[in-house]
């Protein structure tokens, strides 16, 4: 769970798999240590040995759960696979960690998922009705069932079969008896790569975990590619009608690691162009650029750069202060931001100060490291935002309040000014955004990315989660 306090949008999941090595196991281990970025609530890996499938599946982070031996040695096997959480969809319960496992007909059936699928209700409704029953309340037990209840002959059939009843957007590993195989949706929203370790394939969310393990990065897995592993060697398959690719911008604007590399560029670059863009659009004079940590500082850097203004550290976060850090006590939780930043007084008294992060969602966290900026002795605190204003709800993977609780949403930018309590609040341009990516503009006919955050263009149907959502609101 996360602290009530924060006003982040909330990570996604990581997902790891590796195929053919005496140390799967361990090296899976290393890869979600990699990922925990992308999601802190929990941790599972799933090992075949050649004759027994073994899960061991804990909440709370990988060096905390995967620390030692006597777990490791749980996890025999030369193929595994592995997932760290984030609650999306489904509740914060130890059944809904992943990867899920299953004795299908066909054998173990283990499956580790990033995204959400929009179409959870209309699906399970019918499968419950037809005698279904569930064990979790995760989106992923879908595609198990969808696999299970298939009545085409091959694995490889049965998952296509399933893949073509769900929508929405979903990174998926799968481990076999003698498979190990990786799916991306259709618009590719959410990501996934195929690397390789001495000869071992390996799939991971993300560069950075193949950097972890040695291992050597070969491609991603393309938009609705099925990609199967095998001691035979690797097999692309496309069963799907081939539509253009829209990954979700928001992997390179917060969610992926720094040094992930994307199109050729890590997303350290990208988020110091978004920062470069920034200056561009907005000339404000100011002594010092201070970047809102750790999120802001890369795209400060760009803007330092940019706009020849001295770059400082302010604000210092606290790394030492977990997500759940003493959350049940109102006493302390008052406190809020100061628990994880403190200001650097030294860089900010009597100064004109902008600061810089990567998003604003509630306005809350920003309110206050605003007020902690000038009780600090700052003459001016404007705040700028390198990306759009999020004025719309994610349904595709990303945990984003509703409409109600979006303070771009609600307010034109001068209202959400005095919300935050800045001299002055800028966002980066969407085609600013879009330039700092690598193109001249938006393509309106067929955008680049997913944005629907920043445009409310969804290229998935989510009618019916906003139909349940306000249901739920009544």
């Amino acid at each position: 769970m996360y602290c009530k306090y924060t006003d982040r949008i909330k990570d996604e999941c990581g997902v790891f798999g590796i195929f053919g090595t005496e140390e799967a196991s361990v090296l899976t281990t290393l890869g979600l240590h990699s990922l925990q970025h992308r999601g802190q609530e929990g941790a599972g890996i799933v090992s075949f040995d050649g004759q027994n499938f073994h899960s061991v599946r804990k909440q709370g982070l990988v060096g905390d759960n995967f620390n030692n031996t006597d777990i490791l040695s749980q996890l025999p096997g030369k193929t595994a696979i592995g997932h760290v959480r984030y609650s999306t969809t489904g509740e914060s319960k130890p059944e809904n960690l992943q990867p899920l496992f299953a004795n299908l007909a066909m054998g173990g059936f283990a499956c580790a998922h990033n995204g959400n699928l929009t179409n959870t209700f209309s699906i399970k409704k019918q499968l419950v009705e037809s005698g279904s029953i569930f064990q979790t309340s995760s989106d992923t037990e879908i595609i198990l069932q969808l696999v299970a209840r298939s009545r085409k002959k091959k694995l490889i059939d049965k998952l296509t079969d399933a893949l073509s009843q769900i929508q929405g957007a979903y990174s998926l590993i799968i481990l076999t008896n003698k498979k190990l195989i990786g799916v991306r949706d259709p618009l590719g929203i959410r990501p996934l790569v195929l690397g390789d370790k001495n000869g071992s394939p390996v799939l991971a969310s993300e560069t950075c975990a193949l950097d972890m393990i040695g291992a050597k990065y070969i491609r991603d897995v393309e938009n609705g590619e099925i990609v199967v592993i095998t001691d035979n060697g690797i097999e692309s398959i496309k069963p799907l009608n081939k539509i253009p690719e829209r990954p979700c911008i928001f992997e390179r604007i917060y969610f992926a690691s720094p040094d992930s590399i994307v199109d050729n560029k890590t997303v350290y670059t990208y988020r110091k162009s978004l920062g470069e863009q920034l200056a561009i659009e907005n000339k404000i004079s100011a002594d010092v650029i201070v970047p809102i940590p750790d999120s802001g500082v890369s795209a400060a850097i760009g803007f330092s750069q940019k706009s020849s203004i001295p770059f400082e550290l302010g604000i210092i976060r606290s790394h030492y202060v977990g997500r759940t850090f003493i959350e049940p006590s109102q006493t302390i939780r008052q406190f809020g931001v100061k628990l994880k930043h403190s200001v650097n007084k030294s860089c900010i008294e009597n100064k004109r100060v902008i600061l810089i992060d990567d998003s604003i969602v509630r306005g809350t966290t920003a309110n206050k490291i605003v007020k902690m900026v000038f009780e600090a002795g700052a003459k001016e605190v404007h705040l700028g935002i390198s990306c759009p204003p999020i004025k719309h709800p994610d349904f595709y993977g990303i945990d984003t309040p509703n409409y109600s609780e979006l303070i771009a949403s609600k307010f034109n930018l001068e209202e959400m000014t005095k919300i935050v309590g800045a001299n002055s609040l800028f966002f980066l341009s969407l085609n600013g955004t879009y330039k700092a990516m690598g193109f001249n503009e938006r393509n309106t006919k067929s955008p680049q990315f997913t944005d629907h955050c920043f445009t409310g263009d969804y290229p998935i149907d989510v009618s019916e989660i906003l139909k349940i959502n306000s249901k739920s609101n009544d």
